[in-house]
């Protein structure tokens, strides 16, 4: 990328279908959000799909899905990555559409994106087990990717609500995939504990989940709400969609959003957009 004097602009949104979500309105959000980088997740189209719908400036990294119609992630910048990968260490996964590596630089520096899925997973099956070994695998590569450059960053639809605060009804939800002990215990090593010296300041593996430290202890601000019923007018959600960064690229935050929509009816997905500036 071209030197940079203002913030670079990182986003990631669970499209939940692209072509689908560009019917109802994503164009229109994207358009007016001067996004630098853009990582989408459930991308579920083909790259051909993206580059008719993102136009001829956006630089297009995207890995589709094994089973068509399912998953995929993309990476989509305003200028050409330096280099590529889709590998996580778990050959199960590389071409899964799950995990896509993009290195980009700027001013310099080698920064970073990642653009992530995590299966949801069903308790007690094998679904489960699947994500557990996906966790694994994302636990033995966050390391290896803090070593490649000190401004690493994974974003995405991670499927787990690490803390209470991160589930408007999480008693209700203590034995189902996206809030069992186990998962969240990844995040325990990810970022550190809550009651952890250091913890999302330089605990666990280092990392830092950028949402919690620009909202504080705070319910939510949630990313993800059902379709059904009144989830969305009710604020019944769910925080899922992450920015990890390393502490290096956390402590050049400069701004933090959730874009929520305005009412259900104006929603282009069931998650929103996650939006952060890193001051590089």
């Amino acid at each position: 990328m071209a030197a940079r004097t203002s913030p670079l602009r990182v986003a990631t949104v669970n499209v939940n279908g692209v072509r689908a979500a560009f019917r109802r309105g994503m164009g229109d959000w994207l358009d007016g959000r001067e996004v630098d980088i853009l990582a989408m997740q459930e991308v579920r189209a083909s790259t051909e799909d993206l580059e008719e719908l993102l136009g001829p400036d956006w630089s297009i990294l995207h890995d589709a899905a094994t089973a068509k119609g399912r998953a995929g992630v993309a990476i989509a910048s305003r200028d050409r990555a330096h280099i590529h990968r889709v590998a996580i260490g778990e050959e199960e996964f590389d071409t899964a559409g799950r995990w896509l590596e993009a290195d980009y630089e700027v001013n310099g520096t080698i920064l970073t994106v990642v653009s992530a899925y995590v299966p949801s997973g069903v308790a007690e099956t094998d679904k489960q087990a699947e994500k557990y070994r996906f966790l694994d695998a994302v636990e033995s590569r966050l390391p290896e990717l803090a070593a490649h450059t000190p401004l690493a960053l994974v974003v995405g639809d991670l499927n787990v609500g690490h803390r209470t605060l991160d589930i408007r009804n999480w008693k209700g939800n203590v034995k189902r995939a996206g809030f069992l002990p186990e998962e969240r215990a990844y995040f325990d090593r990810f970022v550190g504990a809550e009651d952890q010296e250091l913890y999302n300041d330089g605990a666990g593996l280092g990392w830092v989940d950028v949402g919690r430290k620009a909202a504080g202890d705070v319910p939510g601000p949630y990313t993800w709400w059902s379709w059904r019923g009144k989830a969305f007018d009710n604020d019944s959600g769910w925080r899922i969609d992450y920015h990890l960064a390393t502490k290096p690229l956390a402590d050049r935050v400069a701004g933090y959003s959730v874009d929520r929509a305005a009412s259900y009816d104006t929603r282009f997905s069931d998650h929103t957009p996650v939006v952060v500036d890193y001051d590089l």
